[in-house]
C-alpha cells in the first residue's frame, strides 16, 4: 500500500470541497517548521547555516497550531532542523492529532529512540526518517558515521511499536539507478517501512554543498531506469502516479508551491521552502502578496533545475483528483 485510503478520501473531499468554493490556490500540506537547528551539518542543507541566535529560536505550541489552522491544510510535515530537538514537539504532535491532522513527524533518527516514550501510534500519525542510500552512501550525506545504522534501529523499534513510519530518500547527481533501486529495495522489503518518499536534491542558495544535486534532464534519465521493468509498482511510494510520471520525464507540470506552504520562526515563507523571498505573517498574505506567476522553471532562472516535491507533487495530485480516470489509477496504487 502506498497511501493511506483514509489519506486519500480526506484529501480528496479537501479537493472536491474547494473546487465547490472556488478557490484556486488551496494548501495541501503545511510545512512547519518550528526550529531550524539540528544535531546533523549535512553538506545538503542550508538550514543550519542561520547564525546562533536564528538557530535558538523556537516556535510556541500556540504559534505553531495557530498558523496550521489558519491554513486549513489537511496534513502537516513537521521539519527543520531536527523536530525532535524542541522540548514541547510532542505537544505540537498531540494537539495537532487532536484536531485531526494528518502529521509526519520528520527526523534523521538521531534521538529518535531516546524520544518516542512521548508518542502514541495514531492512524493520523508517521515518522518521517530521512534515508539517502545504504550504510556508506548515507553517512556520507549527513556527514557523520553510523547514522545509517541508528536510522535502521530506530525504524526497527518505532515499528515494534506500531507507529507507521515513512521513509524520506533525496537523490543527488551522484546516484545511479541501481543506488536507488538498492535502498528502496531495502526500506521496502527488509525494513518494511510503510511508506517512502523520494525526491530530486535541488541546489537552493543556503546549501554548502551545490555541486552534487542534480539537473532535470539527469533526474529524468535517472528516474526512467530506476523505475524500469515495472519496479515502482512493487514498492510504497507516497507518491501519486503522476508524480511519478514527472519525475520520469512521462509529463510536466507547473509549480504549485502554494499547496505547499513554509510556515517558520519568520512567518510564512515565501514562495517555497527551498526558496526564501521574504515572509508573511499570515497565510492569506502569502497567497496575496506573493506574484506565483514569477516562479517556476522557466520563469525565474534558481527554479531551472527544481522537480521538488513541494512544487510538483501537489500539481499532480490536483490533476489526479480532478480527471475520474487518473483519481482511479491514484486509487489503485494505494490498494
Amino acid at each position: 500500500m502506498g497511501v493511506p485510503i483514509r489519506q486519500m478520501v480526506r484529501v480528496g473531499t479537501y479537493l472536491l470541497s474547494q473546487r465547490i468554493k472556488g478557490n484556486d490556490k488551496f494548501p495541501l500540506i503545511v510545512e512547519l517548521e518550528p526550529l531550524f537547528q539540528c544535531n546533523l551539518e549535512c553538506a545538503g542543507c542550508g538550514k543550519i547555516q542561520f547564525p546562533k541566535e536564528i538557530l535558538a529560536k523556537r516556535m510556541s505550541v500556540e504559534d505553531a497550531i495557530d498558523g496550521v489552522m489558519e491554513s486549513g491544510a489537511p496534513m502537516v510535515s513537521i521539519a527543520g532542523g531536527e523536530p525532535l530537538i524542541h522540548p514541547e514537539i510532542d505537544v505540537i504532535t498531540r494537539e495537532l492529532l487532536a484536531r485531526k491532522k494528518f502529521v509526519y513527524l520528520c527526523t534523521n533518527g538521531i534521538l529518535l529512540e531516546r524520544k518516542i516514550e512521548r508518542f502514541e501510534p495514531s492512524p493520523y500519525f508517521s515518522w518521517v526518517v530521512h534515508v539517502d542510500g545504504l550504510r556508506e552512501r548515507h553517512d556520507e550525506v549527513v556527514c557523520r558515521e553510523g547514522v545509517f545504522d541508528t536510522c535502521v534501529a530506530a525504524i526497527r523499534d518505532a515499528k515494534a511499536r506500531g507507529f507507521r513510519v515513512t521513509t524520506n530518500t533525496t537523490i543527488f547527481d551522484t546516484d545511479t539507478p541501481e543506488t536507488v533501486r538498492c535502498v528502496l529495495d531495502f526500506l521496502n522489503d527488509e525494513l518494511e517501512v510503510d511508506q517512502m518518499m523520494i525526491s530530486p536534491g535541488f541546489a537552493y542558495e543556503k546549501a554548502p554543498d551545490r555541486d552534487n544535486f542534480i539537473s532535470v534532464e539527469r533526474s529524468r534519465a535517472l528516474f526512467a531506469a530506476a523505475f524500469s521493468e515495472g519496479r515502482r509498482k512493487h514498492w510504497r511510494l507516497n507518491h501519486s502516479p503522476l508524480f511519478l510520471d514527472f519525475l520520469e520525464g512521462k509529463r510536466d507540470f507547473d509549480c504549485t508551491a502554494w499547496a505547499i506552504p513554509s510556515y517558520s520562526v519568520f512567518g510564512w515563507q515565501k514562495p517555497c521552502y527551498l526558496m526564501a523571498d521574504g515572509y508573511a505573517e499570515t497565510y492569506r498574505q502569502l497567497i496575496d502578496e506573493t506574484k506565483w506567476e514569477d516562479y517556476g522553471r522557466g520563469r525565474d532562472p534558481r527554479c531551472a533545475n527544481c522537480m521538488a516535491h513541494c512544487g510538483y507533487e501537489p500539481t499532480a495530485v490536483v490533476e489526479s483528483m480532478s480527471h475520474p480516470i487518473q483519481a482511479l489509477r491514484a486509487f489503485s496504487a494505494s490498494i
